[in-house]
């Protein structure tokens, strides 16, 4: 008898015209031109303005039992891993999790503090789903971005539930979600409007 599998999941902040980030992304401007410094305040503002009124929806970001991410979220190194890169989010990242990094160039794992192991994989998407469901057992393994990857995943039908945070603004141009995704047939689950974002769940049917 084999056991319960967790979901696929997905957290995303979009703009209002469907940009997770802008143009021009830089080591200083990880989110690019977002109508503010570049450095996310604008785009990501609930989660850092307004923590108390979204607490829910930020927990809910680090309950997954292993993460997915692509290499531009990982961070601004590419090509060969030239440069110790251990992401944007310090010895302690927030995930406490494994996280399995997709890329072309090979890398031995990389430990962090608080439970977080990165892991690097080069054979494809379906290979670091297979690795993180291992990972997590019965848990929720989160497809953590960047759009590319998450549109990746959606195109291949792997994702059973997509949660967005709508931020009240546009973008215009830059990396956008569904972007090549074939049409998708979603069933509103949650939504919940507050100052900074409209965050909507949706289950993926098909």
């Amino acid at each position: 008898m084999t056991g319960r599998m967790g979901r696929v999941i997905s957290d995303i902040t979009i703009s209002a015209d469907g940009y997770s980030a802008g143009l021009d992304q830089t080591e200083e401007r990880p989110f690019g031109d977002d109508g503010g410094d570049g450095s996310g305040d604008k785009l990501h503002a609930w989660m850092f303005d307004t923590p108390d009124e979204n607490r829910a929806e930020v927990e809910q970001m680090t309950a997954a039992r292993a993460y997915i991410m692509g290499r531009n979220m990982f961070g601004p190194v590419r090509g060969e891993w030239d440069r110790q890169w251990n992401g944007w989010w310090g010895d302690d990242p927030p995930f406490h999790a494994p996280v399995f990094v997709l890329t072309h160039h090979a890398r031995e794992p990389q430990p962090m503090d608080g439970g977080t192991t990165y892991y690097f994989v080069t054979d494809g998407i379906a290979s670091a789903l297979a690795q993180a469901r291992a990972a997590a057992g019965d848990g929720d393994v989160a497809i953590q971005g960047g759009s590319t990857t998450i549109n990746q995943y959606l195109a291949a039908g792997l994702i059973d539930e997509l949660r967005l945070h709508i931020a009240p603004l546009t973008l215009g141009a830059g990396t956008r979600l569904f972007e090549g995704v074939p049409p998708l047939k979603l069933e509103q689950v949650k939504s919940r409007a507050a100052k900074l974002a409209t965050h909507v769940t949706y289950r993926v049917l098909s």
